[in-house]
């Protein structure tokens, strides 16, 4: 035995072991590739909306319109008691009454935990029973004010244990 095979504890570097370590590692690069795309395709929420050319013509109006409402949204969770609480005030601090408006709780990455949340009013401010987990949420308004000017809002904030 050459001395170089001492080192390296007799065991020689064949073709058929070398094409197994190739076999291998592309295995392994490829089975994450699939487990990833798998789960990209299975949480994926879906369009925001139906043509984003139709929605751009005249999302421009419909920014300025909703900006001069001066309204101002901000959101609370107490985990443990499950109340959502959400506070909607006009430029100089007063609550707002809109005409309609609904609240839909989201996870940004799927749809098996989205709730649709029954609003009432309380004090000034909305509040709605939930169920949150610890992490990143979204909660989207749409709402009508009493001057029919149309109203969204997406809120995200993190939950925490």
């Amino acid at each position: 035995m050459s001395e170089a095979e001492q080192k390296s504890g007799g065991r020689e570097l064949t073709g058929r072991k070398v094409l197994i370590i190739f076999i291998a590692g592309f295995g392994i690069i490829i089975g994450v590739n699939i487990f990833m795309a798998v789960n990209a395709v299975r949480t994926f929420p879906g369009l925001e909306v139906s043509s984003s050319y139709a929605d751009s013509q005249d999302f421009d109006i419909r920014r300025d319109a909703q900006e001069a409402l001066g309204w101002n949204a901000s959101v609370e969770v107490d985990a443990q008691t499950g109340v959502l609480t959400l506070h909607l005030v006009d430029d100089s601090g007063q609550p707002v009454a809109p005409a309609q408006l609904e609240a839909l709780l989201t996870r940004p990455t799927n749809r098996e935990e989205d709730q649709l949340l029954e609003l009432t009013r309380n004090a000034g401010a909305f509040n709605a029973p939930v169920e949150v987990s610890e992490g990143r949420w979204r909660l989207r308004l749409t709402g009508t004010a009493r001057d029919g000017t149309d109203y969204r809002h997406n809120i995200t904030f993190t939950v925490r244990g």
